[in-house]
């Protein structure tokens, strides 16, 4: 029967049934075999809903799909290119700037592909940069923001692991910059070596774009002062930032039209929040069998045998992990392998928050490594080339990530220290 049931599974897996029902269906069934109440998948969702915590999921994710829809992405990329584009490799610098700005407030590296992904390519051939490498970087960098607050994966992992979010927001700031840092540096050295001119800073053009982006510039330190000045909780800035976003784009602007735009902007946002909650609640009942038959205990058992030191067990939580972001989304990763691995970490030494830098840093590689790198396959149609394409222009910055990857996982104050001046 075992053989059976699994077998269905794969099959329903292979002929595109969505994850959530997959992960559902096996918690389910696992759960009657069990002879559990399959209640008991219900009540794992009820007590993760019952945190306050999980409303700023909806409500950053909605002021986010505002901002995309809106003029912003033009008045950001005009901003960040009056004052970045004069560097050398000024101009990669400005994608990834913008980059990282729009999908730490979407959670979607597939929103910020799509909707910068038709200003900054242009930008960049405009400029003499390859095809290849616009396409790369732009496919990388869709997912440079997973480490910035106010980051939906953040806030997720956070409600996961029972870790306080507003030192996640701390801790992904400066890998997050590092990560940007290693992309910078290689774009610089193809700007040098395909000898891409600089343009001179206009200071005209700069108080222009000032001017123009003057109600968007304040939006992220409005954020980090109340929740680090302790003005306001994480959930409430959410609040804040939606009513800020939403009065600027339809009354200051007016980018957009309160009854003709809002509303499908809200079902629009609303879809990757409901996908989310579904896979949240299928996957933690997945994860509480696993729990309850002490499948973590075991294989911490299995570990000890053959790992006794933090270090290689953080080399063999690194290659698990990529495995993992190889064949999960995100989401689902966060819900199904947070609780697994959590008591393991904590038995290493490695700290929680720390460990939510690493997990996030590993399924941000995850979104451009196949078969399951939906960044490769968004940036494929947006730009209309083969996914192979993709695959070999993504492979360069990969190997950036990676290397990033190393650094934030064997060097932890880079992620900590700022954790421990705010205490």
């Amino acid at each position: 029967m075992t053989l059976t049931i699994t077998g269905a599974l794969i099959f329903l897996a292979l002929a595109g049934t969505p994850l959530y029902a997959i992960i559902g269906a096996l918690a389910l069934i696992l759960f009657f075999l069990a002879d559990i109440d399959s209640a008991a998948v219900f009540i794992e969702l009820y007590r993760v809903t019952s945190q306050p915590s999980l409303i700023a999921i909806p409500l950053f994710t909605f002021a986010g799909f505002l901002m995309a829809e809106s003029g912003t992405p033009k008045r950001l990329t005009r901003l960040t290119e009056a004052f970045l584009g004069a560097l050398p490799g000024g101009t990669p610098l400005v994608a990834l700037v913008a980059c990282g700005f729009f999908t730490a407030f979407t959670g979607a590296s597939g929103v910020t592909i799509i909707a910068l992904g038709g200003l900054l390519y242009p930008m960049l051939l405009r400029e003499h940069y390859s095809r290849k490498f616009s396409l790369g970087l732009l496919t990388a960098s869709g997912s440079l923001g997973l480490l910035f607050p106010p980051s939906l994966p953040l806030i997720l992992y956070g409600l996961i692991a029972q870790v306080n979010i507003d030192q996640l927001f701390l801790a992904g700031i400066v890998p997050g910059l590092f990560l940007i840092f290693l992309f910078f540096c290689y774009s610089f050295a193809m700007g040098k070596k395909l000898n891409i001119p600089v343009t001179p800073f206009n200071k005209n053009e700069a108080w222009t774009a000032i001017k123009q982006a003057r109600y968007e510039i304040p939006l992220p330190f409005l954020i980090l002062w109340g929740i680090y000045g302790g003005f306001i909780t994480v959930t409430e800035a959410a609040a804040v930032t939606v009513v800020y976003v939403l009065m600027v784009e339809t009354v200051l602007y007016k980018d957009l039209h309160f009854v003709r735009d809002i509303p499908r902007i809200m079902r629009t946002s609303m879809v990757l929040v409901g996908a989310i909650l579904i896979i949240l609640g299928t996957a933690l009942g997945f994860t509480s069998y696993l729990v309850d038959e002490q499948v973590p205990m075991q294989i911490l058992e299995v570990m000890g045998t053959y790992i006794d030191d933090k270090i290689t067990f953080l080399i063999a939580l690194n290659i698990f992990l990529l495995l993992v972001g190889c064949l999960m989304d995100i989401f689902s990763a966060i819900i199904v392998v947070v609780p697994l691995i959590v008591p393991i970490a904590e038995s290493f030494g490695v700290n929680m928050v720390h460990l939510g830098i690493i997990f996030l840093t590993n399924l941000e590689i995850g979104y451009m490594t196949p078969p399951v790198g939906i960044n490769l396959f968004l940036s494929s149609s947006r730009f209309d080339e083969p996914v192979l394409k993709m695959y070999r222009a993504s492979l360069p910055f990969l190997g950036l990530m990676l290397v990033g990857l190393m650094v934030i996982t064997y060097f932890p104050d880079l992620s900590l220290w700022l954790v421990r001046a705010f205490q």
